[in-house]
């Protein structure tokens, strides 16, 4: 198992032990790849999604079974909403006693069935090369996403051929009763029958997309973070610049175009901005690239009624299940858009480039004059300023709940990465999701910013911070509350309910207790003070400032 990983190229695994992987951490031990014990098997997911984001590589990491792996699903349900490439180990009880209830049994591989690519049960010693293979190919090719290995702990100490000392230890360092390297078989290249992924559109319907933006009056493009799954950011670029289109992103598209590119108009959707909203309702073409589009994106999918829509992904069954598709086109995003700058994409749109120009420079303007706020720190001045005080490539990590939307419409700093989790909304991902993007790009400044909500779902990862000496900035937005759902209670008219935030801890404290520097700040002066302070700060720093809990998304 520990050789599957080497040859994969793994260099760092996220995981916490436990009784039934015992027989694989004592391999891992030797293996010089580094393991990093967060605080929980939830905090080792979202460390590996991190860690997937930055290195265009599949995160693995690691639990026991039982409480191990399902703390472990809510990891893996969130990078599978999002297409993150991951590989999933678990440990399982022995296979002669599946089925029995004994101690820590779960139906692992069936309980992620929803929320995986695909999942595996090792059955034998002799299975594990291919299992493993094929886990990496899989988590990696056509809709990127999670896949999971369940090994129960008598395979993981089976031995490979003859009982003739080929389980010794071995020049690559695995101890006695590991697979001996003369009967380990890793094959080259996986080869799954039924599953053969499309990269390359069909030429004909490239022909008509291409077609559809010449004859288009009202075009709009529309970026997802399947671009950048696909390692597209470039020609996105040029194919917005080449063909003069308007773009808007989804949530998780955000930062594909440098901020204030003059062909972006921002974030679509119930959370998104006023020119991007508009744009899409007055667009008489849609291009859909590496998006899936759901409520969130786009409410009211029957307002397209009367534009064409082109939706072009990898995964065939995102298309038209959201938004039906005048053009559907398969393939991979960055294969696509090439096949569409090969063609003539011309065309001539002035009045609608002015009219969004127009919408946008209202929406900059209604945010410059926002007013004052005497007691607290406006959120939305604060990210536009802190954007302004991050050093160029910086990775912006936010959390889920008001923190999110504050971030995402006001987010803009040169060369920077922003990062959040969209499909699933888990609470919680921001800090151990920096953790696995710090490792991953160590040169990189890397920032989690979330609620106070959101930030006690994983403090305890401060000490995986702490333990392995990461430089990490984390912000908490202070309210007192869970400020997204109380918006949402005031919205229905309903009682506001199970909200108040009574009782958090003392957060200068914590950092203290961590070891982290410390700064609290409630108003907008003190805070950019603090932020500047923080940024130029060698270590890890918490820095807490306070938010009227009316401040509205």
């Amino acid at each position: 198992m520990v050789e599957c990983l080497r040859r994969e190229g793994v260099n760092t695994v996220f995981g916490y032990p436990g009784a039934t992987i015992a027989p694989f951490y004592e391999a891992l031990a030797q293996s010089g790849i580094r393991h990093v014990l967060t605080r929980t098997e939830q905090g080792a997911g979202h460390a590996a999604s991190g860690y997937a984001r930055l290195s265009g590589r599949p995160g693995v990491c690691v639990a026991t079974s039982g409480p191990g792996a399902t703390t472990l699903f809510t990891a893996i349900a969130t990078a599978y909403s999002d297409s993150i490439p991951m590989v999933a180990i678990t440990g399982q009880v022995a296979t002669n006693q599946l089925g029995r209830d004994v101690f820590q049994e779960v139906d692992t591989t069936g309980a992620v069935e929803p929320f995986t690519k695909y999942s595996f049960l090792l059955k034998s010693a002799a299975d594990i090369g291919r299992v493993f293979k094929e886990a990496f190919h899989i988590a990696s090719t056509g809709r990127q996403g999670p896949v999971l290995i369940d090994a129960p702990v008598d395979v993981q100490r089976e031995r490979l051929g003859s009982d003739d000392g080929a389980g010794a230890a071995t020049g690559d360092g695995i101890g006695t009763g590991a697979v001996g390297v003369a009967d380990f078989i890793y094959p080259e290249r996986a080869d799954i029958r039924g599953y053969k992924p499309r990269y390359d559109g069909h030429a004909l319907q490239v022909k008509r997309v291409a077609e559809a933006i010449r004859a288009a009056k009202r075009p709009l493009l529309c970026l997802g973070g399947g671009v950048f799954l696909s390692g597209a950011v470039g020609p996105a670029r040029e194919l917005c610049e080449r063909a003069s289109l308007p773009v808007v992103s989804t949530l998780m598209g955000i930062g594909l175009l440098p901020p204030g590119h003059p062909l972006y108009y921002g974030m679509l959707g119930y959370s998104g901005g006023g020119a991007a909203n508009a744009a899409l309702a007055g667009s008489d073409l849609l291009i859909l690239i590496g998006a899936r589009v759901g409520d969130r994106a786009i409410t009211q999918p029957s307002e397209l009624a009367g534009t064409t829509v082109v939706h072009v992904d990898i995964d065939t069954a995102e298309i038209g299940k959201n938004v039906g598709a005048t053009i559907p086109l398969v393939g991979d995003a960055a294969r696509v858009i090439a096949q569409l700058l090969e063609r003539d994409l011309r065309g001539e749109w002035p009045d609608w480039i002015a009219a969004l120009d127009a919408l946008r420079a209202k929406e900059r303007t209604e945010l410059d004059t926002r007013g004052e706020r005497p007691r607290s720190v406006d959120p939305v001045r604060f990210v536009r300023a802190l954007s302004g005080l991050l050093p160029e490539g910086a990775v912006y990590i936010a959390d889920v709940g008001q923190n999110q939307i504050w971030s995402a419409k006001n987010f803009c700093v040169p060369g920077g990465r922003f990062l959040t989790t969209g499909g699933m909304g888990t609470m919680g991902y921001s800090v151990p999701a920096a953790i696995g993007a710090k490792l991953a790009c160590p040169e990189r400044a890397v920032l989690a910013v979330c609620g106070d909500g959101a930030f006690q779902m994983s403090m305890n990862e401060l000490a995986t911070i702490r333990q392995l000496g990461l430089p990490i900035k984390i912000i908490v937005m202070r309210n007192g509350v869970l400020g997204m759902v109380r918006d949402l209670q005031k919205r229905a008219g309903a009682k506001e309910f199970a909200v108040d935030l009574s009782g958090s801890p003392d957060l200068g404290l914590i950092a203290a207790a961590y070891g982290l520097g410390y700064a609290r700040a409630e108003r907008l002066d003190g805070a950019c003070a603090a932020a500047r302070d923080m940024i130029s700060c060698d270590g890890a720093f918490l820095l807490e400032i306070v938010v009227d809990p009316d401040e509205e998304n």
